[in-house]
């Protein structure tokens, strides 16, 4: 078939990107092919796990139409300034336009070294590769903003990180690369020329309403608020929002040591580098609000050329953040809870649910999906809390005007059954190491459809102590 790439990035002055090639690897074949988003991309499956197809998917070869990059950037990681950072083992290949009209970056993911490796291999291994393929899909059957897998090859190379593993190759669909680090990496340099033009591209691209950086930037915020509490709302911790890790786009990016809790810790780190909780559950917000904030800085240039006046005018963008976020977190945590009509003491019916369980090491998952049954009151260690709780959600529910069995179906639809909990995730990449690959079949088929309740309780169940993933890690 013939691909008609975009390459609306790649018309972006040189100093946005290096123009480069994917380095080749020795003997490719496919993984796992998404094939819904090929469909919806118009991409032929079959052409797909063809020769044309695998070269196009493991960086051998590509359309003519492709005007392959990697993408410098900036950023602030764990709080500390990189002045420049980039894609170090990604190339954009181009942009696709899905069924939607809507454009599509396509990203190789471990396609080697690029002038950004930064003393790295530029490669994946397997594992991390399942590890977002599973979770960013899982993430889009979940409904919430996300960058999504497209396809998984491997590449007949070793990768070699701790000891020799297989290499991989993700292709990642994005609605765009851009991150709060690229307008760091203009700001950084003074290069208002090129500020003006990313932020041109920005909004061409995500916001096509918006008439200025300032509404950008306020749009941008509205998204964050609204991803960042739909995260809280399935107990996802990122674990590393460092800026060049925050889109424009309000999509989630970058599924390194990312996680799902299973018991309830408000504090809760999975990250092997994550030394001191700065990106633990409860802090996703405030770090959210904080890259929304180098943000605003690196667009005041051209926001205003009074600097002053610019601070006037972003202040108020920013401070809108903690607001909308509250606002969505009680939306999404009431229709949790069953509720539809807002009272005053939502807030902290919640949040005394939430103590009872971390009190009582309840899972996050399934305590929500049993909420109104026998089997809520089975995760707590200690139930007496929980139960003085259900008394006073009972009074609540009983001011709501739901039918018992119509509120039973409304929290079924947004409580989820099934999560990609970290102990099946390594699972399926363990097996999958071993040459075993159907369990990951098997997952990503429940995990695409995560508010059915699965026939086999294996996907719903709290792991054994030993199954217990205690720490993730990047797959760098």
């Amino acid at each position: 078939m013939t691909i008609q790439f975009e390459n609306s990035y790649a018309a972006l002055p040189e100093r946005f990107y290096t123009a480069m090639g994917a380095t080749p690897v020795e003997n490719p074949a496919v993984f796992a092919i998404n094939a819904p988003l090929a469909e919806a991309l118009g991409l032929d499956v079959a052409w797909l796990k063809g020769p044309e197809g695998l070269a196009l998917l493991s960086g051998n070869g590509a359309p003519e139409t492709a005007r392959p990059l990697a993408q410098v950037y900036a950023g602030h990681q764990f709080g500390g300034w990189s002045p420049q950072l980039g894609d170090g083992r990604a190339l954009l290949v181009g942009e696709l336009r899905d069924q939607a009209g809507q454009v599509r970056d396509v990203q190789l993911k471990g396609s080697g070294p690029t002038p950004y490796s930064r003393m790295g291999d530029g490669r994946a291994w397997l594992g991390p590769v399942i590890r977002e393929y599973l979770v960013s899909e899982a993430m889009h059957a979940l409904g919430i903003p996300t960058t999504r897998a497209l396809a998984a090859v491997t590449t007949g190379e070793p990768v070699y990180r701790e000891r020799a593993l297989p290499g991989a190759i993700l292709t990642r669909v994005a609605a765009s690369h851009v991150r709060v680090g690229t307008f760091q990496y203009f700001a950084a340099r003074k290069d208002t020329e090129a500020l003006q033009q990313l932020a041109d591209f920005a909004i061409a691209r995500h916001y096509p309403t918006a008439e200025t950086p300032l509404h950008l930037l306020r749009n941008v915020v509205e998204a964050q608020a609204a991803l960042i509490a739909n995260w809280m709302a399935v107990g996802f911790i990122h674990g590393v929002m460092n800026t060049d890790n925050m889109t424009i786009s309000g999509e989630t990016i970058d599924y390194g040591p990312c996680a799902f809790m299973d018991a309830f810790d408000q504090a809760k780190v999975f990250s092997s580098i994550d030394q001191f909780g700065r990106y633990a559950y409860n802090r996703q917000a405030e770090i959210a609000l904080w890259n929304l904030a180098q943000l605003a800085s690196a667009l005041l240039p051209v926001i205003d050329a009074d600097q002053n006046r610019a601070i006037e005018l972003a202040g108020p963008e920013l401070n809108r953040f903690s607001d909308l976020f509250q606002q969505n977190w009680l939306r999404l945590f009431r229709a949790k809870l069953g509720l539809t009509t807002p009272e005053d003491g939502d807030e902290a019916l919640i949040a005394a649910l939430l103590g009872a369980m971390q009190a009582g090491m309840a899972d996050f998952t399934n305590t929500f999906r049993a909420l109104g049954t026998d089997a809520a009151r089975d995760e707590f260690l200690d139930p007496a809390r929980f139960d003085a709780w259900q008394a006073e959600w009972a009074a609540r529910l009983a001011r709501e005007g739901a039918t018992p069995a119509q509120r039973a179906t409304d929290m079924a639809r947004v409580n989820p059954a099934v999560i990609p909990r970290n102990h099946l995730v390594e699972r399926a990449i363990s097996e999958a190491v071993e040459g075993d690959r159907s369990f990951f079949d098997q997952f990503h088929t429940v995990l695409a459809t995560p508010f059915a309740t699965p026939e086999d309780s294996l996907f719903t169940r709290t792991p054994a102590p030993a199954e217990e993933v205690r720490q993730t890690f990047c797959g760098t």
